[in-house]
Formats: C-alpha cells, sequence, structure tokens
C-alpha cells in the first residue's frame, strides 16, 4: 500500500483517538459541577444535535466527493464552485433545523419532560444557544469535507482536536468560573463550537486556494444533491440498523437485558477507530483515481485491514471477559462476555463492509449502496426477532454478526470487484477469530489463555506475511529500517 495513505491512517487514527481520551477525562467534572440530573439534560441536548445531522443531507460528503474529483483534474474554480454550493444550501438547511428545534425542544420541554421548574427554566434559556449550534454544526460539516477532499488529514485532525478541546474545557470553565447552569454551559459550548468552525473555515478556504466568496450555482447543487441524498439515505439506514438490537432487545426481554447488551457492544465498537481511520482516508483518494487504480486500492486496503486488525481482534476476544469482570463485576460480566465476543466479530467485519461500500460510492453508483441498506433492513428485523425470542442476547447478537457478513457479500457482488482473493483472505482470518471465540469460551485459567493467545497472534500475523506480499514487503522494509537504526 502506498507510504502516503498508511501515514494518512495513522493521522485520522490518531485524531480519532485523541477526542474519546479528552472526552473520558473530562465526563466526572462535568457530573461533579453539574451533578447528575443537569449532565443527564446536557447529553439529551448533544444527542439531539446530532440526530439533527441529517439536515447535512449528504452535503459534506458530496462535497467532498466532487471536490477530490476536482483537484485530480487541477479545476481550482470547481473546488471553489462545489465549496460554496455546499456551504450555503448547508447553512439554509441548519437555520431551518435551528427554528425547529428551538420551536420543538420548548414544547417537549414544557409538556413531556419530567424535570424540576427551575431546571425547566434554566432550559428555557439555554434554547436560543440550542438553536445557534445547528447551523454552526451544518457547516462545519461542509469544512471538514472539503479539507478531507484535498486529502489534507493533518490539517483536519489538528483543527478537529483543537475543537474538541475548546467544547470539552471551555464549559467546564463557564460552569466553574461563571455558574453551573444549562445556560452558561451551552453558551461556551456554543461559542467553542464557532471558534472551531472558524477554525475549519480558514483551513479550508487556505486548502483549496479560496479569495473570494460565491453564491451557490443550481448545476452544481444539483449534481451535490443527488450524490448526498443517497449518503443520507444510507446513513439513515445503518442509524436505524444500528439501534434496531437494543430496541427490540428491550421490547422482548426487558431493560435489564438491554444493559447486559449495551455495556459490551458500547466498549467494543471503540475497535472501529482503526477501519474508520482507513475509510477517512481512502474516501478522497477513491473518488479522484480511475477504476482500475481504486480495485487495486481497496484490495490492499482489505489485506491491511485484515492483517492490522485481526490481531486486534482477537486480543479483545480473549481479554473481554476478564476486563469486564474487573470493571463491572463477575455477574454482569458472565451474561455480557459471550455477546460482546461475538460483537467484536461484528465490528470487524463491518469495517471490511464500510471499505467495499465507500468503493460503490465513489466509483460505481451511491444508489446501490443505499439500495442494499434499504432491502437488508425488513429481514435484519424479522431475524432480530427470530434470534432474541428463541436465543436471547446471543440470538441478537449472532444475527447482528451474520447480518455484516451478508452485508459485506453483496457489496462485494455489487461493487464488480474481483472477489475471489478477497473472500479467501478474509475467510482464513475469521477462522483465526472463530478460534480465538472458543479459546474464550471454554479457558478460564488467566495464564493459559494468556499462553494461547500469544500462540495465536504469532500465527495470524506469520500468516498474513506469508499470503501477502505487500505486507511481506512492509515488513522487510521496516526490519531493514531498524536494522540500519541499531548499526548506526
Amino acid at each position: 500500500m502506498d507510504k502516503g495513505i498508511l501515514k494518512n491512517v495513522a493521522i485520522n487514527f490518531f485524531g480519532l483517538i485523541l477526542p474519546t481520551f479528552v472526552s473520558l477525562v473530562t465526563v466526572p467534572s462535568y457530573i461533579k459541577l453539574l451533578g447528575v440530573e443537569r449532565y443527564g439534560v446536557i447529553s439529551l441536548v448533544w444527542t439531539l444535535i446530532g440526530y439533527f445531522g441529517f439536515l447535512d443531507l449528504g452535503m459534506s460528503m458530496a462535497a467532498q466527493n466532487q471536490i477530490s474529483k476536482a483537484r485530480a483534474t487541477n479545476d481550482a474554480s470547481q473546488s471553489a464552485r462545489v465549496f460554496w454550493s455546499a456551504f450555503w444550501l448547508n447553512l439554509v438547511t441548519g437555520i431551518v433545523g435551528g427554528l425547529l428545534i428551538y420551536f420543538g425542544a420548548f414544547i417537549y420541554t414544557a409538556y413531556f419532560t419530567k424535570v424540576s421548574a427551575e431546571l425547566q427554566h434554566e432550559v428555557y434559556r439555554a434554547l436560543p444557544w440550542l438553536a445557534v449550534a445547528i447551523p454552526i454544526a451544518n457547516v462545519s460539516w461542509v469544512f471538514a469535507g472539503a479539507i478531507n477532499g484535498a486529502e489534507r488529514f493533518g490539517v483536519y485532525n489538528t483543527n478537529q482536536t483543537i475543537g474538541t478541546f475548546l467544547f470539552q474545557l471551555l464549559p467546564l470553565g463557564a460552569a466553574w468560573l461563571i455558574a453551573p447552569t444549562l445556560q452558561s454551559v451551552l453558551a461556551a459550548a456554543v461559542v467553542a463550537r464557532i471558534l472551531a468552525a472558524v477554525l475549519l473555515a480558514r483551513a479550508s478556504l487556505k486548502v483549496l486556494n479560496i479569495r473570494h466568496i460565491q453564491l451557490p450555482q443550481w448545476g452544481v447543487a444539483k449534481g451535490l444533491f443527488s450524490f448526498g441524498g443517497w449518503m443520507l439515505i444510507a446513513s439513515v439506514t445503518s442509524m436505524v440498523s444500528d439501534s434496531l438490537d437494543r430496541v427490540m432487545l428491550g421490547t422482548g426481554l426487558g431493560a435489564r437485558f438491554v444493559t447486559y447488551y449495551t455495556v459490551p457492544q458500547n466498549l467494543v465498537t471503540r475497535l472501529n477507530m482503526l477501519p474508520n481511520a482507513l475509510i477517512r482516508t481512502l474516501f478522497p483518494r477513491l473518488s479522484a483515481v480511475e477504476r482500475e487504480h481504486a480495485d487495486a486500492l481497496v484490495r490492499q486496503s482489505l489485506e491491511f485491514l485484515n492483517a492490522v486488525f485481526t490481531p486486534v481482534a482477537i486480543v479483545a476476544i480473549l481479554v473481554l471477559g476478564p476486563f469486564l469482570t474487573v470493571w463491572v463485576g463477575s455477574d454482569l460480566a458472565t451474561a455480557s462476555s459471550p455477546v460482546g465476543r461475538i460483537l467484536i466479530v461484528s465490528v470487524w467485519l463491518v469495517g471490511q463492509a464500510s471499505v467495499t461500500r465507500i468503493l460503490i460510492q465513489s466509483q460505481v453508483n451511491p444508489a446501490r449502496a443505499a439500495g442494499i441498506g434499504l432491502v437488508e433492513l425488513p429481514f435484519f428485523a424479522g431475524a432480530l426477532w427470530f434470534g432474541i425470542a428463541h436465543y436471547g442476547l446471543v440470538g441478537a447478537a449472532v444475527v447482528v454478526a451474520v447480518r455484516a457478513l451478508v452485508d459485506y457479500g453483496a457489496l462485494l457482488y455489487l461493487s464488480a470487484i474481483r472477489a475471489r482473493p478477497i473472500w479467501l483472505d478474509m475467510l482464513a482470518h475469521l477462522v483465526f477469530l472463530l478460534a480465538a471465540l472458543y479459546v474464550a469460551s471454554v479457558v478460564s485459567n488467566l495464564a493459559t489463555l494468556a499462553v494461547v493467545g500469544i500462540a495465536m497472534l504469532g500465527a495470524n500475523v506469520g500468516w498474513s506475511i506469508t499470503t501477502t506480499p505487500a505486507l511481506r514487503n512492509l515488513a522487510r522494509d521496516l526490519l531493514l529500517r531498524l536494522n540500519v537504526r541499531n548499526s548506526a
């Protein structure tokens, strides 16, 4: 694989890790200053803003796609037209969303929430800030898409990390120095978002060398809507599918079983940072290159992902049970560990399916990728109902993993890529994961588990290096560099 792509994957990976770390560190301070009830309201507020992400209408990804193509042909004027058309469209939809969330949140707070009168009054005073947050978030996604479309991931992640620090620390400072109220915290959070948006805007204008403001152009906007609409459908379908298992578990088995399921799920889904970093890196490159080059790049990327992500997944499967026992106690760990191990396999499959999905979106037709999700959804719901009714938590987890495998197969077929070597490589690594599932379920002694795990890791890495020439060359280059440094 191209060393430039590997460098960008590393940049994007660390760019995903740092915000997660900052969030984990600051949460206890927020709860201490604000109290459980106020922090819960703020969490719901930001979740609500996240749901309003559909107002982006896929514009950020569409802009990224079109800017990548324009830069591949050195058409700076087209990049500017795409940027400004996406900006104005997202600004308008963001303002509409801000008005909707203002009046909707007012009605919801007044008639449907169970909070104290004092806290209700705080919510009312904070609503204007909440409304402002929507258009700010909407245009920020366009700025981010433009920078990523130019493959300037170092610029994007630097600004994004600064924005995350501002977003986490400014509200905390406001709660400490001004008042621990919703109004002061949300106002500071919106100010942080504005500062982050300004940083991203400045960086995107500099990256694209844009010096003048332009009005949106109908032809460009139409192309963005055509691409972005299907991206939006794919995103909404994925959002529904990702939450359907928990909803149906709560309906079928009760809230206690949802806890048994979501505790390991929330933990293992953090493993998707590596495939997400790869996907963020690949999408603009796949949008810009010819089909033959794109196919070769996807094959190399899947080989790389299998070689790197499979050892991580093996370790996660083997250590999940002991970790949950220490973290949440033996009772919950006993119920959650089998579920979590299966979901690790699901995350592993989803990562590979996502690489194939962006090949279709960038090179074939985004409608095909969206259509797969729509067709699968009712069958997935039916399979979940059957799995939960007959096999409980494990049944739900198995259905989720099988759905990821089916999704991967369907995407490979529709991508029209030469799939046989990809399937063989994936199935070989899947055998290692299934073996790890078996070992984790029958071995309870930690020392034995460690010895078996080391042996499995060695075998898997050896298999990857032996069967993949690109990885073998990469390993050889790494060893040569280490030898040169040691000799020096």
